[in-house]
């Protein structure tokens, strides 16, 4: 068959992946000789008519297996990409994919397109399973005129391409006489870094789809449903000492948000959303105790954990995902505040950032805050604050919640005078510590940082019954 020579192309591990595929192409094909055989009333006519058809069915299907053919699969393998259908096969659990329309064809006449069509046209279409839970999908054949919309792929799926861009790079220098490539104008590394239209870029097809697969694990199948639950080792009253001296004692050094998250969840299993753009947040997926919860945090590794315009999007995007799914939310306050400049109030900071605030506030889901040092001014308020409506608001040994640090209170307090120092240790014997906020009930308690995983873990457990409506309304009004 000519799909297996196919597969020879590929590298010696992608091969041993998809011999099972080629294998299961092969059944698919010889199959079609085990339907049940006519009824012998219909004499030899009958019998000779019905196995033409079946012939006709095969070469079909065979036809809509191979997608453009040999040479074209063969180029897809040289360039180191999987075709359409191998990427289903590593995406769907072993022999659960379904195919829909597989003998659909485009229906162009002009510039002699009626002769050269081929069954399925350009996309592959059907449904399947992943970890057991079924989904539907779609997947581009390149091999078939490059993957190009048609009146028929668009009734079967909408368009997507490893290529994002309202114009193509001749476009722009035709109208802009700007010169630019496919990869500057709408690559990866653009969509991923630069404009944040892509969340996450991966070194190869199957990369991709592994980790698409558990991403997927993380999500319930619709609003209606909760998330799997999985089993799970660390306990959830674990106690984690080496958070106890992980907050550096100066508050102007930074560390590692991520070193906090990944001691705290299940196994240490983060799926980070988004790990490339506005670094100086950090937002993804999680396990506790087995549930679903997504995490955001500042990083104070990165413009240290100051909100900005693109900072504020990204969480307000991601916390209004996990609510439409009905996934708690377990949050880390490190912020000093908003990024400061004219090129972000020129661009609308106060707008963006009331984004983030929004959300927050609108979210009916569980809400854990930790606040593990700097909680300033507006930001602390926009980071799921006791004020938007938190469930639980814990504050670390660390924690200061101010309007501003120390040493610019102080700057503007006391302008002019002297002994700045003194006024500067006694305000921080005052604010830079969690008691003005425990005292005023904006955090609930004081905990030492090795037990936030075990606190986190009992206050879902408890929040997992929380029903909250908001007020009846047309729809929300978020600030865009």
């Amino acid at each position: 068959m000519a799909a297996l020579t196919a597969f020879r192309g590929l590298p010696l591990p992608l091969w041993a992946r998809f011999g099972s595929m080629a294998s299961l192409w092969t059944r698919q094909v010889r199959g079609l000789s085990q339907l049940p055989q006519p009824n012998e009333l219909g004499g030899q006519t009958c019998r000779n008519e019905t196995s033409g058809l079946k012939e006709r069915i095969a070469n079909r299907r065979e036809a809509a297996l191979l997608g453009g053919g040999v040479k074209r699969i063969e180029a897809q393998h040289a360039k180191g990409k999987l075709t359409a259908r191998e990427r289903l096969n590593v995406l769907l659990d072993h022999g659960s994919f379904l195919e829909f329309d597989a003998f659909v064809e485009h229906r162009c006449s002009d510039f002699n397109m009626d002769q050269t069509k081929i069954p399925g046209d350009s996309v592959v279409t059907g449904r399947g399973q992943i970890n057991g839970r079924t989904v539907f999908v779609f997947s581009q054949d390149f091999t078939v005129f490059g993957g190009s919309l048609s009146g028929v792929h668009a009734q079967k799926i909408c368009k997507n391409t490893s290529y994002l861009f309202i114009t193509g790079p001749d476009v722009v220098k035709s109208v802009t006489n700007e010169k630019v490539t496919q990869e500057e104008l709408g690559g990866a590394q653009t969509h991923t870094a630069i404009s944040g239209v892509a969340h996450r870029a991966f070194d190869s097809d199957i990369d991709a789809l592994l980790h698409l697969r558990h991403f997927m694990d993380f999500l319930p199948q619709s609003n209606r449903e909760a998330a799997p639950v999985r089993d799970y080792h660390d306990p959830s009253d674990k106690l984690i000492p080496a958070l106890d001296h992980i907050v550096p004692l100066e508050s102007t050094k930074a560390y590692d948000m991520l070193d906090i998250i990944h001691a705290i969840v299940d196994e240490g299993d983060f799926f980070e959303i988004m790990p490339n753009y506005a670094k100086n947040i950090v937002v993804g997926f999680c396990r506790m105790a087995g549930r679903t919860v997504g995490i955001v945090g500042n990083q104070p590794k990165v413009a240290s954990g100051c909100l900005d315009i693109n900072a504020s999007i990204k969480g307000a995007r991601f916390v209004r995902f996990c609510d439409a799914f009905n996934i708690p939310l377990l949050t880390f306050v490190d912020v000093p505040g908003f990024l400061p400049g004219t090129n972000q109030e020129y661009s609308g900071i106060i707008r963006h950032g009331a984004k983030l605030l929004f959300a927050f506030a609108e979210a009916t889901v569980p809400k854990i805050t930790v606040i593990t040092r700097k909680a300033y001014g507006g930001a602390y308020d926009v980071m799921s604050s006791k004020h938007l409506r938190g469930d639980m608001n814990y504050a670390w040994p660390t924690a200061e919640v101010a309007v501003m640090g120390a040493k610019g209170a102080v700057q503007i307090i006391f302008r002019g005078k002297e002994d700045q120092l003194a006024a500067e240790e006694e305000y921080v014997q005052k604010f830079a510590n969690p008691f003005p906020a425990a005292s005023r009930g904006f955090v609930d308690d004081i905990i030492s940082p090795s037990e936030t995983r075990r606190r986190a873990c009992a206050d879902l457990e408890i929040l997992k019954r929380k029903l909250q409506h908001n007020p009846w309304k047309k729809h929300a009004n978020i600030p865009l």
